[in-house]
C-alpha cells in the first residue's frame, strides 16, 4: 500500500486479518485515532478518579489534585506530542493553497451559527425561537441554558497562562486531531476497516451522516454540532483536502474561544 493519496481507490472485500495489508491498514487507524482516544481518555480517567473539582450535582467528593485547567494543558501537551510522533498526514497531500480561504470562510461562518442562537439580538428578535433552542437544541433537555458567571477555564480563577492554553488547545491541536479521526478515518472506517482504499473524494451517505451525528453528540449543543460535522464533512469531500478542513475547525475554534474570553460567554466552554 503506497502512503500517497492518489493511490487511494475503492476496492471490494477487506483484506484477511492476518494479512500484511490488514496490519497495514490497523498501524494507519492508529496513526488516525490514538491521539484523539488519548485526549478523551485522560479527561474520562481523571473526572471518573475524582481528581478534578467535584461539580455542584457530584455527590462524591474530589481529591482536587488537578485543576480542570490544568488536566487540560497536560491533554494538550500529551496530545501534541503523540500526534507529531504519529504523523498521520503521511496519507494525504499536502494543502492546496486554493482552498486556504474557503477554509477561512467555512471557520467563520461555522463559528457564527455556532453562537447566533444564543445571542442577545437573537433572543430579542425570536424569544420563543431562542427559548426552544436552549431547551431541545442544547444538552441537558428541556431547559433553558443560562450565561455562566465563570468557568474553570476563566482567567480570573485559573490564570491567564491557562486561559490562554484553553484556547491554543481546543484551536490548534483538539480541532486538528479530531479532523484527522472524524473525516479522516471514521467516516471511511464505517464503510471498511481498509478504509485507506475508499477515494476521499465520494460521497457515501450513511458513514456521512453517522459520523456528523456522532460528531453532533460529543458536543453540548448537539444540533448545530451535527450541522457543522455535515458542512465540514461536505468541505472536506469537495477539496480532497485533510488541511483544509482542519483549518476551518481551526478558525471555528479560535473564533469561538476569543468571542467566549471577550464576552463572558462562559458556557460555550
Amino acid at each position: 500500500m503506497n502512503d500517497s493519496a492518489d493511490d487511494i481507490t475503492a476496492t471490494g472485500d477487506p483484506a484477511p486479518r492476518n494479512s500484511e495489508k490488514a496490519r497495514k491498514m490497523n498501524r494507519a487507524t492508529a496513526r488516525h485515532i490514538v491521539p484523539f482516544i488519548i485526549w478523551v481518555v485522560i479527561l474520562m480517567l481523571a473526572r471518573a478518579m475524582h481528581l478534578t473539582p467535584s461539580s455542584a450535582t457530584e455527590t462524591i467528593p474530589s481529591l482536587n489534585l488537578i485543576t480542570d485547567a490544568s488536566l487540560y494543558a497536560f491533554s494538550t501537551v500529551a496530545c501534541s506530542i503523540v500526534f507529531l510522533l504519529l504523523k498521520p498526514w503521511r496519507f494525504y497531500e499536502p494543502l492546496k493553497r486554493a482552498n486556504v480561504l474557503p477554509a477561512i470562510g467555512v471557520g467563520v461562518f461555522i463559528f457564527a451559527v455556532w453562537v447566533f442562537f444564543e445571542t442577545p439580538f437573537f433572543k430579542n428578535l425570536l424569544p420563543a425561537a431562542a427559548d426552544f433552542y436552549e431547551k431541545w437544541c442544547v444538552m441537558p433537555f428541556g431547559e433553558v441554558r443560562h450565561e455562566l458567571d465563570s468557568t474553570p477555564y476563566a482567567p480570573e480563577v485559573c490564570g491567564w497562562p491557562l486561559t490562554t492554553t484553553k484556547l491554543i488547545g481546543s484551536a490548534f491541536v483538539i480541532a486538528v486531531i479530531e479532523e484527522f479521526f472524524w473525516r479522516g478515518w471514521l467516516i471511511r472506517f464505517i464503510r471498511t476497516p481498509d478504509f485507506l482504499d475508499i477515494d476521499i473524494g465520494k460521497f457515501h451517505a450513511i458513514p456521512f451522516f453517522i459520523a456528523a451525528v456522532i460528531f453532533g453528540s460529543e458536543h453540548n449543543e448537539w444540533a448545530v454540532g451535527i450541522a457543522t460535522g455535515i458542512v465540514y464533512g461536505l468541505f472536506f469531500i469537495r477539496t480532497r483536502d485533510i488541511w483544509a478542513v482542519s483549518i476551518s475547525h481551526v478558525v471555528t475554534n479560535l473564533a469561538l474561544g476569543i468571542y467566549v474570553i471577550a464576552t463572558g460567554s462562559w458556557q460555550f466552554w
